[in-house]
């Protein structure tokens, strides 16, 4: 009896021993030269190599630390490693890391990633940069846009077998404040970023299809975040000028000082003004201003707070589309306009407020509160002489917007045993409010022959959301999220002849869906993450729309799976690879050129993406992506159930270099291939490969660059659409009407900073 009570005080006593070994490690991770919160860095404890990664606030922490632990390595994409010994006490000062040139050995696999797509774009928007509002978005894998419309116009945007038009399927957003437009007086979900100046952004976050359940409406195919940067190192002035009559002037400035910097303290402001005739035979006289400014500081120890306000100016000519049969016949060059009155004018005005607070437990709780207003007339003629011979076909759409909105969350880090539990829960709230939202006949731009459309539009969407990541060990990771979206939408149809409705009056309607997801996260080893993501979503509809048919069935869900990985089978060669499906059990789609609704039924895509990159030197970086799609509308027989304008092959990618003499630059290639133009692929939409080139001379003082676009001067058509055309005093025909990609078209560059 004696001896078992002597082995029992010895294990009690050796357990206690133990536990009184371990111990809790916590830091937080700054960036040095602006002393912010470094978001995403990658904490690994050595030599169990156990990992972590920081939040928002650059926070991180482990409990139950065992004592063979020795230190932590702390790595991020764009800064220098750091390896910091342990002792015994728990305690780390603030870890600052240093900037440096990104390179592809920085990227760590782990299993708490949720988001494949990060390593890519961590090191591409880094790399490779932005050179124009056009490039922003074609940061994203597999995505291609094209403009139709004079440079003014949101860009037609492609992703994973779909034509998301203007942002019908997309969701996108800048520092957490919507992008699109909701019930637009040109469709819905329209998604013109042009008020975004290309130098702010400092990363850009993205995910294909519809399983992350913070993202609600509008996000079918996937999101896209772009993130300012909240403070600059340097400022900067740019002037840039070349063919076509093209020419920019930018400047970016620090507001505050160094010693502001150093209290975590930074205000900036940025400004373009550009101007361009364009590459068609009919100058487009294209203005754009853009005005940028950010605050961003540490009001006291827990509190972050970030205010950001910008304007947009932009008006424009534009020569449209135009039917190959015209161009074939002579009546017409391939650059060459039909209707020169086509153009338009845009504005918007944005505030955006975000309060981070990191409460004593280390839980974060974000408030954020936005506005813009936001006004839009499109002048445009896609049939010519088709419905009216004598005075033309031409369109006005027209709407001013006000735009109200709130995002809120509140995460919290627990343990149940050893697994580790993160719940995110949030709310997001938007209110549109239009007045005048337009669509008439008229007659060089401002003279109303017929009106089609004409009412105010009230649009309120609310979501709320609760997401559990279960960390079960360094190699397994589970998150399970769900969604409720619950839309009120109301029209005052001011037009009696209105065709969908019946009658002048007020028109409501209600709508809710619940979206759940449930995606996995698996470590096969250090150079191996394998992941399936799936979930449902849902494809929202215009105001116009809902109200027509009583709110009944416009919200159709959406399905979708992901089967992918993350390789890294070297330290400088990274893959991302996955299977993937989706599902739309229908749609109503809202015609904004004719004021119309129309059916869509069932529709079934698959596919792939694969993406590679390759660092064999510091000062070399090859990327390449590859993307099919196969999709087909379910309701329609064999042979006639193509989804028209679909991408099926697309590829991009490239080589980009920079020397330590100052020399860097890239060149691109862009691809994408023929795809049905209608339903029946009896007309097809040609495909394209062109190629860029950017050639930069950078000193700490100055940068000498040039752009040049389609390097080797391909014909090529940027946008396609099956349209029934008639040209004055000739018979219609039904065929493809294109508006041509640009020329051979060069732009010198020269920047200069200073502190």
């Amino acid at each position: 009896m004696k001896f078992r009570l002597l082995v029992l005080c010895t294990l009690l006593l050796s357990t206690a021993r133990l536990y009184a070994q371990e111990r809790a490690i916590s830091g937080t991770v700054i960036d040095s030269v602006s002393h912010a919160p470094i978001n995403g860095v990658t904490i690994v404890l050595n030599p169990i190599n156990k990992t972590t990664i920081t939040g928002e606030t650059g926070h991180f922490s482990y409990r139950n630390v065992e004592p063979k632990v020795l230190s932590l390595t702390i790595t991020a994409v764009g800064y220098q490693k750091k390896v910091i010994e342990l002792t015994r006490d728990s305690f780390i000062p603030l870890i600052s890391l240093s900037p440096k040139q990104t390179l592809l050995t920085d990227v760590v696999i782990t299993a708490n990633n949720l988001n494949p797509n990060k390593t890519i774009s961590e090191t591409d928007i880094k790399l490779r940069g932005v050179s124009n509002s056009q490039e922003v978005l074609r940061t994203v894998p597999g995505l291609f846009i094209g403009q139709h419309q004079g440079g003014g116009k949101a860009e037609q945007i492609f992703l994973r077998g779909f034509d998301n038009d203007h942002g019908t399927d997309i969701n996108m957003s800048v520092d957490g404040m919507p992008i699109n437009m909701v019930s637009q007086a040109h469709g819905q979900g329209y998604a013109d970023s042009h008020f975004i100046i290309p130098e702010t952004i400092e990363s850009t976050d993205y995910q294909k299809g519809m399983y992350n359940a913070e993202k609600g409406d509008l996000a079918v195919t996937g999101y896209v975040n772009f993130n300012t940067a909240n403070a600059i190192n340097t400022n900067q002035i740019k002037i840039e000028g070349g063919q076509f009559d093209t020419y920019r002037v930018f400047g970016m400035v620090n507001l505050l000082g160094n010693k502001a910097k150093a209290n975590n303290q930074s205000w900036y402001a940025a400004s373009e003004y550009r101007y361009s005739d364009g590459y068609f035979d009919n100058p487009q006289h294209f203005k754009r201003f853009n005005f940028f400014t950010k605050y961003h500081g540490r009001l006291n120890t827990n509190n972050w707070l970030t205010v950001s306000a910008s304007a947009l100016s932009s008006s424009w000519k534009a020569s449209g589309q135009i039917p190959e049969s015209a161009v074939s016949d002579g009546l017409v060059g391939f650059y060459g306009a039909l209707d020169p009155n086509e153009g338009g004018i845009a504005s918007r005005i944005n505030v955006n407020a975000q309060l981070l607070t990191q409460l004593s437990n280390h839980d974060i709780l974000k408030n954020q509160l936005y506005y813009s207003r936001y006004k839009f007339d499109l002048h445009t003629n896609f049939t010519f002489y088709l419905a009216d011979t004598v005075n033309g076909d031409e369109i006005r759409q027209r709407e001013a917007r006000n735009l109200y909105g709130y995002n809120g969350s509140y995460k919290h880090e627990g343990f149940i045993g050893n697994a580790k539990l993160t719940t995110e829960m949030g709310i997001n709230v938007r209110l549109d409010i239009t007045k005048g939202s337009e669509l008439s006949h008229t007659v060089n731009n401002s003279t109303v022959i017929n009106p089609i459309k004409s009412g105010d539009i009230t649009e309120l969407g609310a979501g709320v959301y609760l997401n559990e990541i279960f960390q079960f060990n360094s190699k397994f990771t589970m998150s399970a999220g769900l969604r409720f979206d619950q839309f009120y939408y109301r029209y005052n149809n001011k037009l009696a002849t209105d065709s969908t409705l019946h009658g002048i009056g007020i028109y409501t309607a209600t709508n809710n869906i619940v979206s759940p997801k449930l995606n996995f996260y698996y470590q096969l080893n250090d150079k191996t993450q394998l992941y399936l993501l799936t979930g449902k979503g849902f494809h929202s509809n215009d105001t116009r729309v809902v109200v027509a048919e009583g709110g009944l069935q416009t919200l159709p869900a959406a399905y979708g799976a992901d089967l992918g990985t993350v390789f890294k089978p070297a330290k400088n060669l990274l893959f991302n690879a996955a299977l993937w499906y989706s599902y739309l059990q229908k749609e109503y789609v809202y015609a904004g050129d004719g004021g119309s609704v129309d059916f869509s039924g069932r529709t079934c895509r698959i596919g792939f993406d694969l993406s590679a990159r390759y660092q064999p030197l510091k000062s070399l970086y090859f990327d390449a992506d590859l993307n099919y799609a196969h999709g087909r509308s379910l309701d329609d027989p064999a042979g006639a159930n193509y989804i028209p304008l679909a991408p099926v092959w697309s590829s991009t990618g490239g080589v980009t270099y920079i020397l330590k003499n100052g020399f860097n630059g890239s060149l691109r290639y862009r691809y994408l291939g023929d795809r049905p133009a209608n339903a029946d692929y009896s007309l097809t939409a040609q495909g394209y490969f062109i190629n860029d080139l950017v050639l930069n001379y950078t000193r700490p003082k100055y940068e000498i660059g040039l752009t040049i676009n389609n390097l080797f001067n391909v014909r090529w058509k940027e946008t396609q659409f099956e349209t029934i055309t008639r040209l004055k005093n000739q018979a219609p025909v039904d065929g493809i009407a294109f508006t041509a990609g640009t020329k051979f078209a060069a732009l010198l560059h020269l920047s200069y900073f200073f502190r």
